[in-house]
């Protein structure tokens, strides 16, 4: 407290009245306006000597409240108490404890989510490997006794193979997501010739599970600005995210609409959907609808990275469902008009 500068000031002050004081009474009788005087400036002094312990005092809590959120505590607040040059401080003070809170919260979410990924991702690779490890050691071995055997075996391999190449693929495409090192061209197109152009290589696969094409989509131009690659990978994802799921029901559809200021692409099935609990945890990353952990289930990395891509590309994605009747995954993008006005 002594080390105060402002503090030794004011006693120093009172030293020198008391002493200034002191001479007068010495020298000569003290008339009643040098006795006021006096008196007003002793009270003076003595108001600002109590005001300015109580400013230290204050000091004194905020470092303490401080110390205690460094330590961690983040969910400590500082209370002005009525003081009006502490008042904006505070406040300023709270907000920045505010949002230290939601950024342990956040890292916190981050680690848990970092480790969940961690867990997952060893556990889909590990599965896979072991799999094509006990083929290729029963080949080894000669345990396939015909010809045939043998190359069901390699056909195995071959498609275990292939899902871990794919899986590899999707992590290290979430990776450079999040490194933001995936730089987006954006360019002017038409969305209903992409979204024609990218169901044409879905073809042979809905042939395969027998699956019916539903599609609206209009003939007229529908121009938007984006990235085209990234936006025709979404509509991959999405596409085969429905075939795989939605193949039971036996009907894939697509439909491309627009509203005033945006387009909106819908991919739906009839397949067994998703339940209302686990909707909007859909785009996480190695989500499954199942459960069942198996790789054959898709990467579960595949609507985690359309999510992101549609993001960057300024649109936004959802989903709903319902079992057996009607589950769509949809995205949307701004209108080129209605972005070029926007950016204006």
């Amino acid at each position: 407290m002594l080390r105060d500068k402002k503090l030794l000031l004011l006693i120093l002050q009172c030293a020198a009245l008391a002493g200034l004081l002191f001479i007068h009474m010495k020298s000569a009788s003290l008339g009643v306006y040098s006795i006021t005087l006096f008196i007003i400036l002793f009270g003076i002094s003595a108001l600002l000597f109590v005001m300015r312990l109580g400013f230290i005092s204050r000091l004194k809590v905020i470092e303490t409240e401080l110390k205690r959120v460094a330590d961690g505590n983040v969910r400590r607040r500082l209370l002005a108490k009525g003081d009006e040059p502490f008042h904006d401080i505070m406040l300023s003070i709270n907000e920045l404890i505010d949002k230290l809170e939601k950024i342990q919260i956040n890292a916190a979410k981050s680690e848990a989510a970092r480790k969940r990924l961690l867990s997952n991702i060893s556990h889909d690779i590990r599965t896979p490997l072991t799999s094509i490890i006990g083929y290729v050691d029963a080949l080894k071995d000669g345990v396939a006794s015909s010809e045939a055997e043998r190359r069901e075996y390699l056909d195995i391999l071959s498609k275990k193979s292939n899902s871990l190449k794919q899986l590899i693929d999707e992590m290290f495409n979430m990776a450079k997501l999040d490194a933001n090192e995936i730089q987006l061209k954006t360019e002017s197109f038409d969305l209903a010739e992409v979204a024609r152009e990218t169901l044409i290589d879905f073809l042979p696969e809905l042939k395969k599970h027998d699956m019916e094409l539903k599609v609206q989509i209009p003939e007229t131009k529908c121009w938007v600005t984006a990235d085209r690659l990234s936006l025709i990978r979404v509509l991959e994802n999405i596409v085969r995210n429905g075939i795989h799921h939605g193949k039971e029901g036996k009907v894939l559809g697509i439909e491309l609409t627009e509203s005033e200021h945006e387009y909106q692409l819908l991919v739906w099935d009839q397949g067994p959907g998703i339940p209302e609990s686990d909707i909007e945890n859909v785009f996480e990353r190695m989500y499954r609808r199942d459960r069942s952990r198996s790789l054959d289930d898709g990467s579960g990395l595949g609507l985690a990275i359309a999510k992101s891509l549609v993001e960057k590309n300024r649109g936004r994605i959802w989903a709903k469902s319902v079992p057996w009747e009607k589950t769509t995954f949809a995205f949307s993008l701004p209108k080129q008009s209605y972005l070029h006005t926007f950016k204006n």
